[in-house]
């Protein structure tokens, strides 16, 4: 293991540990890294609220994530290869699609909530929208990078279009969807404290909690809460890429 890559990283801690302690970065404004790592504790001991532990608040994150994920990926890729195999849809959907990829998925949130209302619905559709564009467009773009010969080819050796779909079409856009699945679900789980800002009311998520820890001024599990948002992304991102390595194979 190349322990280089950690040399930086563990630098910066502990600058910024020393300055913390010598008073020169505000303690209330930015805790030093050991105040978050007992602002972790008492998230994982205590909980924010007090009762609501940490490992729920993540369970229910990474729930509401799911839903919105698999909802994008359903409908994400299925048309992004209906797309890219058929250049008339492309040309008729493409304008849809090109004029509401620009809109922030933040900006969906008052739809949002007069759509669903504040809950689970709500908080789902925002993650939808984060991941939904990123799928269908690298699937689109998987589908018509594939070189033409090998459906001429196919066609040559008189395949069948379900053949051709399931041994040219399909395998050959399968690294691009996997690409646009990393992207979709990273941007998805970024859009989900805001999501979880529209309201929960189960009383548990990580934006929640994040969110109720500014409320009565705890920076510290506030950035406890930040450390674990980007700590379970990493781990969502490995998971889809030894996904990816196992299917695609060739590669």
């Amino acid at each position: 293991m190349r322990w280089d890559r950690y040399i930086l990283p563990l630098t910066l801690l502990l600058v910024w540990e020393g300055l913390s302690l010598i008073k020169v970065i505000p303690s209330h404004l930015l805790p030093s890294p050991g105040r978050i790592l007992l602002g972790l504790k008492d998230l994982m001991v205590i909980g924010m609220p007090p009762g609501n532990l940490l490992p729920y608040h993540a369970l229910y994150s990474l729930y509401r994530v799911a839903i919105g994920f698999a909802f994008a990926v359903l409908f994400g890729i299925p048309l992004g290869l209906l797309m890219g195999g058929s250049p008339r849809l492309r040309r008729i959907v493409n304008p849809v699609i090109e004029l509401l990829r620009p809109i922030p998925p933040l900006a969906w949130i008052p739809i949002a909530i007069l759509w669903f209302g504040i809950g689970m619905k709500s908080a789902a559709f925002i993650i939808f929208l984060g991941a939904f564009f990123p799928i269908l467009l690298n699937t689109v773009s998987g589908v018509v990078s594939i070189n033409p010969i090998y459906f001429e080819a196919a066609r040559t050796l008189n395949a069948k279009p379900k053949h051709i779909f399931f041994k040219v079409l399909l395998p050959g856009a399968v690294p691009s969807i996997f690409v646009g699945m990393r992207i979709g679900v990273g941007i998805g789980w970024m859009t989900l404290v805001a999501a979880e800002f529209t309201g929960v009311k189960s009383g548990y998520g990580l934006g929640y909690m994040i969110m109720t820890a500014r409320d009565i001024q705890r920076p510290d599990e506030i950035l406890a809460g930040m450390l674990i948002i980007g700590l379970i992304g990493v781990l969502i991102n490995s998971a889809l890429r030894v996904c990816e390595s196992r299917i695609v194979r060739w590669q």
